[in-house]
């Protein structure tokens, strides 16, 4: 599908992380981040119109396609689609909307980024949930949408937890993921449920800005070096997590595929 330019979807979304730990010490952290929200068909027409945004390339904010996939720098859309595929999930022409933090003077580091993918008339059909350990691990949860959830955008899934990501979380957990589609605002929270039950909540909120020159320079002035301070601020609470008395876990080998797919039922393929 061809983008509107009277009409663009890609946006500046402004907010919050939280993240709040229950067991077996009370532990809470907020921090202010902001995010772009880039339809993939519309990334090289911000490319051209904003003086502040590149597509890999060095400016203020910059998205750069290696972030993010099979880090090759091939076009997203095709690595998506073929996820989807995996998961016997087909858009056609239907937008990806990718909710992610840019690069700040080059540099990057995103915990978690959303792909939104809709179908050709605008219903969400699938979440792709792509996390990105500190250490450099990535893995891709491909998670189809419930038919009765899909036009009014609204997001309950769950997936077993495939990669580690914090020392202080063992794997033997399960996600639920609850949520809406990007529209005015933006929400998205994440329970860690192990056999005990909820062990940590994430949580995200954001208000949404139009994305032009003078709104990224606000963002980016008002959360300077933004990428850096939240790797830094990962590292710092972990070291106060350690002070706590709260045990390290081994990390496991990396999992053999670094995608989870969740299969449509076969009565119930979207899109076909």
């Amino acid at each position: 599908m061809s983008p509107n330019p009277d009409s663009p979807t890609s946006a500046l979304y402004r907010g919050e992380v939280m993240h709040q730990r229950l067991r077996p010490k009370a532990h809470r952290l907020n921090y202010r981040v902001f995010w772009l929200l880039l339809d993939l068909a519309e990334i090289d027409g911000l490319d051209r119109r904003l003086r502040l945004f590149s597509r890999n390339g060095f400016n203020l904010l910059s998205f750069h396609d290696g972030d993010h996939g099979d880090r090759s720098g091939q076009p997203l859309r095709p690595q998506v689609e073929a996820w989807l595929d995996r998961a016997g999930i087909h858009i056609g022409e239907g937008a990806i909307r990718l909710l992610t933090m840019p690069r700040v003077l080059g540099y990057v580091f995103n915990p978690i980024s959303l792909y939104y993918c809709n179908l050709e008339d605008g219903r969400l059909a699938a979440m792709v949930y792509e996390v990105t350990s500190t250490f450099g691990v990535r893995h891709a949860y491909v998670i189809p949408v419930p038919e009765q959830d899909q036009a009014a955008g609204v997001i309950r899934q769950g997936a077993a937890k495939a990669l580690y990501v914090s020392p202080f979380m063992a794997m033997e957990m399960d996600y639920a993921f609850r949520g809406h589609a990007p529209g005015a605002t933006l929400d998205m929270t994440i329970d860690g449920i192990d056999a005990e039950g909820v062990l940590i909540t994430a949580a995200m909120s954001a208000e949404r800005r139009p994305l032009e020159d003078r709104d990224l320079l606000s963002a980016a002035v008002s959360l300077p070096l933004m990428p850096m301070k939240v790797m830094a601020a990962i590292h710092w609470e972990a070291i106060k997590l350690w002070l706590k008395g709260v045990r390290l876990t081994r990390q496991p080998p990396p999992a053999w595929e670094p995608l989870t797919a969740q299969r449509q039922p076969q009565e119930s393929r979207l899109g076909r």
